[in-house]
């Protein structure tokens, strides 16, 4: 997808993989409305990186504030490419500790955040691009973002493995469905990535996650996530995909 002359908008934008994408898309001059929430450090963040970027606060799962955040992306030029990254973990058991059944609440509460979320990104975000005239055969490209739980999900992430799974099955169909309206939709699936996230962990506990991937044996870096998103966008005949960007991984069960 050619972004000349177009905007991007990017979820999660104010840290961690969404900021290190936010990055890569402004190097490469492309004007970026970092969506996040109002708590975030979104501004601090558009002020550092210059005029291309644009703090917009808004929760991904209220249709008013996305709406919002983006007319500000379209106000600045049609919105050519989106990378959601906005979500969060969470633990839940079946049956805890104490015996009690597992949360209902906070598994709704997860779901809502990360898969209920995306849908309503994706459904909003698509419906302004296929407005746009389309460049070199396209209007627009979406890039999801799910994790390698989607499929080796550990002991207590029931709630995050369900919205991660549903990212992945939304991906061929989303891509399917937009198909007559020349935007492509695929999706990364990290697997352990050095983030914030990873900042309650000891550095004995983030060595051992390191050891457990073959190569290169270490943790993923932010950046590497925002190359790849970039690849995506710049690749015509990337389409209904779901990408594994883990380093080889196949998480133990706990």
């Amino acid at each position: 997808m050619d972004l000349t002359g177009g905007s991007a908008v990017v979820t999660g934008g104010a840290s961690g993989l969404g900021l290190a994408t936010v990055r890569e898309l402004v190097g490469a001059g492309t004007p970026v409305v970092i969506l996040d929430l109002p708590a975030s450090p979104g501004a601090a963040v558009a002020k550092e990186l210059g005029d291309l970027a644009v703090f917009a606060p808004a929760d991904v799962t209220d249709p008013v504030a996305v709406d919002a955040a983006l007319d500000v992306a379209a106000g600045i030029g049609p919105i050519r490419a989106l990378v959601h990254c906005a979500g969060k973990g969470g633990t839940v058991r079946l049956v805890e500790r104490d015996g009690s059944p597992g949360s209902l609440e906070t598994y709704e509460a997860l779901i809502r955040l990360n898969l209920v979320g995306t849908f309503n990104v994706l459904r909003l975000t698509a419906a302004r691009m296929a407005t746009n005239e389309p460049v070199g055969g396209e209007r627009g490209v979406c890039v999801l973002t799910a994790s390698v739980a989607a499929w080796e999900g550990q002991i207590g992430q029931i709630p995050y493995a369900s919205a991660k799974a549903g990212i992945v099955g939304m991906t061929l169909v989303a891509a399917r469905d937009l198909a007559t309206k020349l935007i492509r939709v695929c999706t990364i699936a990290p697997g352990v990535f050095d983030t914030p996230i990873l900042d309650r962990l000891s550095v004995e506990i983030k060595d051992k996650l390191a050891a457990q991937i073959p190569n290169p044996s270490r943790l993923g870096q932010p950046a590497e996530f925002a190359r790849l998103a970039k690849h995506i966008v710049d690749n015509p005949y990337l389409n209904g995909e779901t990408i594994r960007l883990d380093g080889a991984i196949r998480m133990s069960p706990r």
